[in-house]
């Protein structure tokens, strides 16, 4: 029985302008993506590109850090609103 690694492209939320990002920060497989902190990833993204980076983008590095983590996530966290609205409820949280 033959198994095919999975790759970055093979990823929920994951289109072809994150993977243009993955390459800008050199990430090239899902191994070395589960390695990754998505918050660093985010703020290096800014620096590389010299450029502000929506913050959606951050949500879309969690959710592909937590694929690449766990190849058996539940599907709905594999999406990047799952992670948006998690950050929201935590931002939330710290002004109380």
């Amino acid at each position: 029985m033959t198994t095919t690694a999975r790759q970055l492209g093979d990823l929920i939320s994951i289109g072809p302008a994150m993977l243009r990002d993955f390459e800008l920060l050199r990430i090239r497989s899902i191994a070395h993506l589960g390695r990754r902190n998505p918050q660093r990833m985010y703020e290096k993204l800014g620096r590389v590109t010299g450029k502000h980076q929506d913050i959606c983008v951050l949500d879309v590095f969690c959710a592909a850090v937590a694929q690449a983590r766990n190849s058996r996530l539940p599907a709905v966290q594999c999406q990047w609103w799952y992670w948006s609205r998690k950050r929201k409820r935590g931002s939330k949280e710290v002004k109380r």
